[in-house]
């Protein structure tokens, strides 16, 4: 059996599902492209090759393996994007939760369902009809779980909002004793760097105290405040838009003191190191084209308690 148990971002890590870039497919029709930065790379001809994101992948998995970290990878399914394992389930204290998450993806599931078979069906939770969240929207923090969501009206407008109020009320009440704080986010369907698709591609805690942010990610400045005021402006690094649209807050911690990056995000790495975090610098800038990067292709499954 699989003992799954989150309490926060950053606890030592010892068992996590990476996605898998394999049978990945050809490059997508620009009309079933679902994020504005997959659209620009198929626009322009750049999308990532399936060659060169397994190669990525595998060189995330080998840091992960050398931290002791248990890696779990999904059954493959042919001609599917099976990359962002963060989406399709994820784990608060010792309950997995699997969400509703856009019609496209409705298959991804089954690539873990052995891991699934693991863990016991009392501690699995599925969300009902009404409520869409996706596992990148949400972070659970010690006494706390932060929740990217869209009010109504950008929910039904955008295609890229992906958590509406309702998952943020169903982790409310599934989660009593926990402060849920949602958190707008500002969305776009068409201008990438104007785009959280979301929480983790504006804002990530790092280390005991820490976070990584960007503030124009926020759609309503006093919910960006709350967390300059929990955290401390001192424990933030403040990353600008381009570094968003890069994808520097989508960092992934194995421990407080162990942070992966993006091996080009040279700025942040020396930021961390003089702050005194080990940094594991690994090639994922094919995987960033697609809107996503290290933390949205992990789901950890347990972290030490």
């Amino acid at each position: 059996m699989i003992n799954v148990f989150v309490n926060d971002e950053t606890s030592p890590l010892r068992a996590v599902i990476l996605g898998t870039a394999k049978g990945i497919g050809d490059v997508p029709n620009l009309d079933d492209a679902y994020d504005p930065k997959s659209k620009e790379h198929i626009a322009a001809g750049t999308y990532p090759k399936e060659a060169d994101m397994v190669k990525e992948m595998e060189a995330f998995a080998k840091v992960l393996e050398k931290h002791d970290v248990k890696v779990y990878r999904p059954e493959i399914i042919n001609d599917y994007n099976q990359i962002f394992s963060r989406d399709i389930g994820f784990v608060i204290e010792d309950k997995f939760i699997k969400p509703r998450i856009l019609k496209d993806r409705k298959e991804e599931i089954k690539g873990i369902q052995y891991v699934l078979d693991e863990i016991n069906p009392d501690q699995i939770v599925s969300v009902p009809d009404d409520v869409r969240v996706e596992g990148g929207d949400v972070m659970p923090w010690k006494e706390h779980i932060f929740v990217g969501y869209s009010e109504n009206q950008d929910f039904d407008k955008y295609i890229v909002s992906r958590t509406n109020k309702a998952g943020v009320e169903f982790l409310a009440k599934e989660f009593p004793h926990k402060t849920v704080k949602g958190f707008q986010l500002n969305k776009s369907d068409e201008v990438a760097k104007d785009n959280a698709l979301h929480l983790d591609c504006c804002f990530q805690p790092i280390g005991v105290n820490q976070a990584i942010i960007y503030k124009d990610g926020f759609k309503i400045e006093e919910e960006y405040q709350y967390l300059v005021d929990y955290f401390g402006e001192e424990n933030l690094i403040h990353i600008t838009r381009d570094e968003m649209y890069e994808m520097n807050s989508n960092v992934f911690s194995i421990s407080t003191k162990v942070v992966v990056l993006e091996e080009n995000f040279s700025r942040l790495a020396g930021i961390l190191e003089d702050r005194g975090f080990t940094v594991e610098k690994v090639p994922y800038a094919e995987i960033s084209k697609m809107e996503g990067l290290l933390r949205c292709s992990t789901l950890p499954l347990e972290r030490a308690h």
